[in-house]
């Protein structure tokens, strides 16, 4: 075997692993179940530290008063998607029953 035909099988295997990376990430509707999990969680953490923003009392709320200032732009959007949102259980309902 040349060191050209060695260069080739390598770019070969490079290439398709590459590809099965890209499809990994990027074009498999898991990553898309997985981005909206990690949603879901953020917003959980969110709806933890800040329930007085809906009207529900938390003691909690007065101690992650101090995490606003670096949550702020995330806050905003947060609010926005719980308001938009019907409910957490129609959104995993949508989730796993297409």
């Amino acid at each position: 075997m040349t060191l050209a035909d060695r260069i080739g099988a390598y770019r070969d295997v490079v290439a398709e692993w590459l590809h099965g990376l890209y499809h990994g990430m990027i074009e498999h509707p898991a990553s898309e179940l997985v981005e909206q999990e990690a949603e879901d969680v953020d917003d959980a953490f969110l709806f933890a530290c800040f329930a007085d923003a809906f009207g529900i009392p938390s003691p909690v709320s007065y101690y992650t008063a101090e995490l606003l200032p670096y949550l702020g732009e995330e806050f905003q959007q947060w609010e926005h998607r719980m308001w938009d949102r019907g409910s957490l259980l129609e959104r995993k309902g949508h989730q796993y029953h297409f």
